[in-house]
């Protein structure tokens, strides 16, 4: 053997030493690679240590990991190639920046589907190299097969040294491959879903106003930073050629604007673009009588992006309840942002469960960031807890930091401070919150309870009637504002009606619910308040407190505690003695 050519071989990649550098990079935060990448990745070379030497093809790529239909064409939808370029950036990019002297790396050759494993400025090998025989390991040989070695005197105590360091590098080569298979296995990342939008005029008459009417909507959509929207020009190139493949659902939205006498409408219809299915069509009508053109535009569009993009929205709708089991990413945020929504406290330790586990595994997810501070906030108010308040508030100014446009991270820096008792910093930053997107019912609803529990209660009412416009399901925020602002209008009976529309699961408007029916003199007051025992049973000498920890007035919750008492509710003396005396 010449020495050049076995100081070349000397430097090559071993079997082991490539899956040890596949799992490394893998699980790296600084890798800035997508999950769909990822995946790419893992299926190359997961196809190559299982024998496939030819590496594979961009069909199988795409159906198997893509999650493309059978009769998928790569000569005309390019996404793999799209993606095999996005690959390799990543690829370059990390290892200038942290790749380590004579360290191993992963490399993609153009015009192939297979990895190189090199070391910086050495030898390069093939991932499918690692099934052959490691006959010369003992000279440093990795992933090439040669001659075997002449028979020479103490042969048998060589081949015995070849056949233990084999057997070792065997054994390294199955633990490695255990850890990268429960790597693969870790929950699915799911990331927010891709969006096409596209609006025709019915009347050439009206081309101009169809075309104004989509820019501002794409520009509403972004404010709610719930979608990812696509620029896509459906007439030049497929819709598969730009949308987010795997992990990432794609939506199409087609739209015809329609002028008729005083009115002006949208039809739109939502399609699923993997299955071709139609998830939902409506329309969407606003008079123009007497109103100027860019009013009605306006209204259109807030209509139309809280349809779409609102956290109880359709697409969003569709997300959260497709999403598998256990996934990860965004399919937590919605969860934690569907139980928020519905005043629900089941669910909400898995929901922090999972939001935490999101966030290990990317650090920089301001939407997770933003809803844990916000779900741990709200747990504040029934368990008040210095250490948890901190944190959500840490957690919401570094939300804010990561995303400083984004009404998600205001929204959890406005209830973190209110909870701590900075009410009107929680102001100010609800305020911000709308005005980065004043579309979004869920911002109008939780600043609307804010303001009121603070006292301003026509504020508060009015951004409490804002949030339910244009809303498939108004938000629960929104309607105990109004279910206390009708019972402290002594308004009984609308009380009582709000309050049964909102969740039974939870404390405060169960406990409206009971005061409402108590002020009637309603025989179903007393059932009501056995289900409200059943569910705190320490309530009547801890009503007073649990209302002071949500920031209510006095004077609100004093009123409160009259209707509770002519349920039959036994509430301790000095509480009510001394909240009435605040409340004069």
């Amino acid at each position: 053997m010449k020495a050049e050519e076995h100081e070349g071989w000397a430097h090559a990649v071993t079997c082991p030493e490539a899956r040890s550098e596949l799992e490394r990079l893998l699980a790296d935060e600084r890798f800035r690679a997508t999950e769909r990448s990822r995946n790419i990745l893992r299926y190359i070379t997961g196809q190559q240590f299982a024998g496939h030497t030819e590496g594979t093809k961009a069909y199988s790529i795409a159906i198997d990991v893509l999650g493309r239909q059978s009769n998928f064409d790569p000569s005309l939808d390019p996404i793999v190639r799209i993606e095999l370029s996005r690959l390799r950036s990543a690829l370059s990019q990390y290892y200038d920046a942290f790749g380590e002297p004579d360290g191993v790396r992963v490399e993609l050759p153009k015009g192939r589907y297979i990895a190189i494993f090199t070391r910086s400025g050495g030898t390069a090998s093939h991932a499918d190299d690692c099934d052959h025989p490691a006959a010369a390991e003992e000279e440093g040989v990795a992933f090439r097969e040669f001659a075997p070695a002449q028979v020479v005197p103490g042969y048998r105590a060589k081949r015995w040294g070849s056949l233990r360091l084999a057997l070792v590098g065997l054994a390294a080569c199955v633990a490695v491959a255990g850890g990268i298979a429960l790597y693969a296995m870790r929950p699915v990342v799911t990331t927010k879903p891709t969006v096409a939008v596209t609006v025709t005029a019915a009347d050439e008459e009206f081309r101009g106003e169809a075309s104004i009417t989509r820019d501002m909507l794409l520009t509403a959509l972004t404010q709610f930073q719930t979608l990812t929207i696509s620029q896509a020009d459906l007439s030049d190139r497929p819709l598969a050629a730009v949308l987010r493949p795997a992990r990432s659902q794609a939506y199409q939205i087609d739209m015809k604007y329609y002028g008729d006498g005083d009115d002006r409408s949208i039809w739109w219809q939502i399609v699923d673009t993997a299955s071709g299915d139609l998830l939902k069509s409506g329309v969407e009508r606003v008079d123009t009588n007497g109103r100027a053109i860019t009013s009605v535009r306006g209204e259109l569009v807030g209509l139309l992006a809280r349809r779409f993009a609102a956290t109880r929205g359709v697409i969003n709708n569709i997300e959260t309840h497709d999403a598998a089991e256990g996934s990860l990413g965004n399919a937590c945020v919605l969860r934690a942002e569907y139980l928020l929504d519905e005043g629900r406290a089941l669910g909400v330790a898995n929901a922090i469960n999972c939001l935490e586990r999101t966030i290990a595994s990317n650090n920089y997810d301001a939407d997770a960031t933003a809803a844990l501070s916000t779900l741990l906030a709200t747990e504040q108010a029934d368990a008040p807890d210095a250490g948890r308040i901190t944190r959500a508030l840490d957690l919401a100014n570094r939300a804010v930091s990561l995303a400083p446009l984004s009404d998600r991270a205001y929204i959890a820096l406005m209830l973190a401070q209110f909870y701590s008792g900075r009410i009107d910093a929680a102001i100010a930053a609800g305020n911000r919150a709308l005005a980065l997107n004043p579309n979004n019912p869920d911002v109008a609803a939780k600043l609307g309870l804010v303001l009121f529990a603070s006292g301003y209660f026509d504020a508060g009412v009015s951004l409490a009637h804002d949030a339910g416009v244009a809303a498939d399901v108004v938000p629960h925020d929104a309607v105990l504002v109004l279910a206390l602002d009708a019972y402290r209008r002594k308004d009984w009976s609308e009380a009582a009606l709000l309050a049964e529309q909102a969740s039974d699961t939870n404390f405060l408007v169960s406990a409206l619910r009971v005061a409402a029916l108590g002020q009637i003199g309603s025989g179903e007051a007393k059932q009501r308040l056995v289900e409200l025992r059943e569910m705190a049973p320490d309530f009547e000498t801890t009503f007073r407190e649990r209302m002071a920890q949500r920031r209510y007035q006095p004077t609100l919750f004093s009123s409160i505690e009259e209707g509770l008492t002519k349920a039959g509710a036994h509430l301790k003396a000095e509480s009510l003695a001394t909240v009435f005396q605040a409340g004069e």
